[in-house]
């Protein structure tokens, strides 16, 4: 059985990843939605929930198995040591999963994977080609506050922050999607579209 070529969508928050798969899905084309997934996964894989109690406390999850994120936000996230810890713990389990997904798409000629932390995850290396959507960090975070009333602005910011530089990412890209509404998106997807079905 011949794996689907397997393109990474990352960018920082706000910069649109999502509206982007979006077009890709309209051309047919199957996406993976790792932060959406991760959600998934850390409350119905067993050695992952069991891995998280025991690092985090049994207060991670309520009598019912839901995860209790704000208990696991206030001990991870001004806590860098302890946050990394968690993606340790979550990153490889998603990795699964995404690789079980890959092998159920078979009949298409590539798939993409949206992931906010591609490179910080490592998960680049496994993969294809690798798109990065960017835009000005004064829209992203404009859009941010519009999608997320609860967040502050120096909520939003300190999330910007800890994401890797957008300079970086685009560095490391194989292809740039500008979503800064000066530069059309269709375009920018089809051209992309094309060179991945040849």
């Amino acid at each position: 059985m011949v794996n689907p070529l397997q393109v990474g969508i990352t960018g920082g928050i706000g910069s649109g990843k999502s509206l982007v798969c979006k077009i890709f899905n309209t051309l047919g084309v199957p996406s993976y939605d790792a932060d959406s997934r991760a959600k998934i996964v850390m409350t119905t894989d067993g050695i992952l929930v069991e891995a998280i109690k025991k690092e985090f406390g049994v207060l991670s999850y309520d009598a019912t198995g839901t995860l209790n994120r704000q208990h696991l936000a206030t001990t991870v996230f001004n806590q860098p040591d302890k946050l990394k810890r968690l993606n340790e713990l979550v990153h490889p389990r998603v990795a699964l999963d995404y690789e079980r997904w890959v092998q159920s798409q078979a009949t298409v000629k590539y798939v993409l994977k949206e992931a906010a932390l591609l490179f910080e995850s490592g998960s680049d290396q496994t993969l294809n080609k690798i798109i990065v959507v960017t835009a000005p960090e004064t829209l992203r975070v404009q859009r941010i506050l519009q999608r997320d009333p609860h967040r502050s602005i120096e909520q939003t910011k300190a999330i910007i922050r800890n994401q890797m530089a957008e300079a970086e990412k685009i560095k490391r890209a194989d292809y740039v999607i500008t979503n800064d509404e000066t530069q059309l998106l269709i375009p920018q997807v089809l051209n992309l579209h094309y060179q991945f079905i040849v």
